[in-house]
């Protein structure tokens, strides 16, 4: 039996999303975030040393990393399913966008959400102005234009085929979905890239997504 050790609001839902898909059992075991750090708690260092979700344990494997869960995942319960054909110009995007997705797209995202916290967290007040010029700067000088290169990157991706890794849905739209859907909250994802808004209301209406919703939460919090 998979069981996939579940942080609230996190990358592993597109694990559940992904099992969803594939139509395999799965045990899901809950983690809640500490509501005043928002960090996993120390429970999960049980699990895996380094105490972070997405996690799986299968059998005797234990493994972390959302692209190494998914590909483990397709390359044993896939059957073909959710992936392109070895050796084809889809595969080797579908290689391609399932690493782009932590490797490139996330960390401007999760600048811009440390920089959002040092700007707007708890501090004595006459450090307040000095540590929201700093994340002001940060984010104009660095990660603003980071985040704008990456999404007409991939809004101008999209204009290519239907789908991240071409004209048909793969596990590379699981894995890009996360930092689509933080982009869409916190670094001003719009209407102005229509073909990225218009895949995540795709996705989101994928009946996987949905169950997989309706058992783990959302990947991001709604409010």
């Amino acid at each position: 039996m998979i069981t996939v050790h579940h942080l609230n609001h996190s990358r592993s839902h597109r694990v559940l999303w992904l099992l969803e898909e594939l139509e395999l059992l799965y045990e899901l075991k809950r983690y809640p975030r500490d509501p005043k750090t928002m960090l996993a708690p120390a429970e999960l260092k049980a699990v895996h040393p380094l105490g972070k979700s997405p996690v799986i344990t299968d059998d005797d494997l234990t493994l972390a990393e959302s692209a190494a869960i998914l590909e483990y995942l397709l390359e044993r319960y896939g059957n073909g399913r959710l992936m392109p054909q070895g050796g084809t110009p889809e595969y080797r995007r579908f290689r391609y966008w399932m690493h782009y997705a932590e490797g490139s797209a996330m960390p401007p995202l999760l600048l811009r959400l440390v920089f959002d916290r040092v700007a707007n967290g708890p501090m004595p007040f006459f450090v307040r102005p000095i540590a929201r010029a700093i994340a002001k700067g940060a984010n104009s000088a660095f990660i603003g234009p980071q985040l704008k290169t990456h999404l007409d990157y991939m809004e101008a991706e999209l204009e290519k085929s239907d789908w991240f890794s071409g004209n048909t849905f793969s596990a590379a739209d699981i894995q890009m979905s996360f930092p689509l859907e933080a982009a869409r909250a916190r670094a001003g994802l719009d209407e102005s890239r229509p073909r990225l808004m218009d895949f995540l209301q795709r996705i989101q209406q994928r009946p996987a997504y949905k169950r997989a919703v309706e058992r783990g939460g959302p990947a991001l919090p709604t409010a």
